[in-house]
């Protein structure tokens, strides 16, 4: 009998390996650089260190267009890991409002070269950085 429910199992392999073989190949036939993480616009606003804004603080929980996976998650903006967790995501996925927000440019000019971005995200800030580091 226990070898039964072996042979059964063996037997749904080749079909369940068929069934993700080609959901993967459209998918990676999707991405190109006008669809995917390339192509999406990188917020960058240009009053990003107006001080008359207001800016967040300690404990945050970052929206869901920003945090789209997985669970809610609360952040210390005063822990150097969750500050850089923080501003991987906002950096990636935000809007200029979401910028201005969590995002301090002194902190992240602090930072910013052990941030994980992808490449089109770190290119845009790069720039940023470089025309204001003498503000």
């Amino acid at each position: 009998m226990a070898n039964a429910g072996l042979e059964a199992a063996d037997d749904l392999a080749p079909l369940e390996a068929a069934a993700r073989g080609p959901k993967l190949l459209r998918v990676a036939r999707t991405r190109t650089h006008e669809i995917g993480p390339t192509a999406r616009p990188v917020a960058v606003p240009e009053n990003l260190g107006d001080l008359s804004l207001p800016k967040a603080m300690g404990q945050v929980e970052l929206p869901l267009h920003v945090r789209w996976s997985g669970p809610p998650m609360t952040y210390d903006l005063d822990d150097p890991i969750d500050r850089a967790r923080v501003y991987e995501q906002v950096l990636r996925e935000g809007t200029e409002d979401d910028v201005r927000f969590y995002i301090d440019p002194d902190q992240l000019a602090d930072i910013f070269d052990e941030l994980v971005l992808p490449a089109s995200v770190r290119e845009v800030w790069a720039g940023w950085l470089d025309r204001h580091r003498h503000l």
